[in-house]
This record gives C-alpha cells, structure tokens and sequence, in this order.
C-alpha cells in the first residue's frame, strides 16, 4: 500500500534532512518511525502524504506515485499531523460539514457519519463550540474524526498522541487498532516507546535522517541484547548519531 524507496530530501542547499529511506507498508499494518524531535520524522510524513516533493527517490501509495498523481493519493489517504491546525472560529459540526462535502460524501450520509463519529470519541456535547474554546485532547479527536471522514485505505499520522491525556491516547490507540483490523493500512510516526511497542507490527528507528534499523520490538530488542525495547533504542542512538 505504502512504497517509499530511496527517498532524500534537501532544503535549498542544506544537507539532507531525510536520507536514502526505504520501506513498505502492506495491508492491515502498523508501521512506526520511532525517532527524537529533529529526526526527520515529519518530512519524511508530508513527502509521502504529498506536502512535499522527495529531492529524491520515490513514494507509491496504492500504486499511485506521490510526483505524478498527488490528487489519486489525496483521494485515499487520510493524514494527520500537528502541523495542520484547525480554524479556532468554527465549531466541529462547521468542520465535519464542510469536509464532508469537500470529499463528496453524499449529503444525507455526512449526518450519519458525524453522529457515528461524535459519539465514538465524545465529541458530541462540543459539536457547537468554537475551536478556540476546546482542550488539546478534544481539537485532536476532532482533528481524527475529520481526517478519517472518507474511510481512507491508507492512514498516515504524525505523533497522533502527542500532548494527549492517558484516557485520550488510550482511546486514540484502541481505534488505530481497529482501522489495522479493517485492512488499512496505517503509518505512523512517534517518539513515545510505549506507542510504537504496543501498537506497530514493524518499527523503523530513524536517526539523523536515516533508517538505522527496523524490525518488530522484539526482534529490535534481542538484535541489540537489550533488556526492554527502550533501551534497544537508545543502543542504537548512541551507535548512529552524530553530533553536530
């Protein structure tokens, strides 16, 4: 569902930022990016999700390639990131709306979707509060909710629990692992241990803009001699950065 193959990106003349990625993501999996702030974790998510164009290499999504076919893509990826911010006047029933009809979604089904999806995630006691007014956990489940609005094949969420309370990160899970039981295909990048344990078939740990090493966390964890899948981690940090 997900091919990225030997992709780099470069600002300007900086150096690389992502460098020489590759990874698949096939049909009811999780796939995590583990990896500190700065890693590249977002730039490798918005070249896959068509934000950004790959200086080079390729990405493919349901064979569609990210340069020739951005809209076909669109069409069947859902992304999440916390660099897309809500418009803090509109309310969630505003949202939910408008993106219903910006997918085409026929009119008499957005009502029972919102219904389906406010109840789900509790949304419906705020459905006319204006953004501005509304919690982090709260804009973040609405920022789900809109994301998911046309059952998309493919899921890509950037940090989908970060600055999330225990109860709120736990539902945010619990509903990635029933998208995975559906058939979707989900991608995700975090830097919390406990999310890319618990939820990812197959995690890839990026360093300095490169996959260092990539496998379940128990594979990652015996591959090092590790005690826990943390401390494989920070094994493979300190073998692979560096400074400066």
């Amino acid at each position: 569902m997900i091919q990225v193959e030997h992709v780099s990106k470069r600002y300007n003349k900086s150096a690389l930022v992502v460098k020489d990625v590759s990874f698949h993501v096939g049909e009811g999996q999780i796939f995590g990016l583990l990896g500190p702030n700065g890693a590249g974790k977002t730039t490798l998510m918005q070249m896959i999700s068509t934000l950004l164009t790959p200086t080079e290499g390729s990405v493919k999504i349901c064979g569609h390639d990210t340069k020739q076919s951005p809209r076909q893509i669109r069409e069947r990826i859902g992304f999440l990131t916390t660099e897309i911010k809500l418009d803090p006047l509109s309310t969630p029933n505003q949202l939910f709306d408008f993106f219903g009809e910006l997918y085409d979604i026929p009119k008499e089904q957005i009502p029972v979707k919102k219904k389906e999806s406010f109840e789900r995630f509790g949304i419906t006691p705020f459905a006319d509060k204006r953004i501005m007014e509304l919690s982090t956990g709260m804009k973040q489940k609405i920022s789900i909710v809109i994301s998911l609005i046309h059952d998309p094949q493919v899921i890509i969420f950037d940090e989908p629990t970060n600055g999330l309370d225990i109860l709120t990160s736990r539902q945010v899970m619990d509903y990635l692992l029933e998208l995975k039981a559906l058939g979707r295909s989900v991608l995700l990048s975090t830097h919390i241990f406990s999310v890319a344990e618990q939820l990812c078939d197959e995690i890839a740990i990026l360093v300095d803009g490169t996959i260092v090493e990539q496998g379940s966390a128990e594979e990652l964890t015996a591959k090092t001699e590790s005690k826990n899948f943390e401390e494989a981690f920070f094994k493979l940090y300190t073998k692979y950065h560096k400074e400066g």
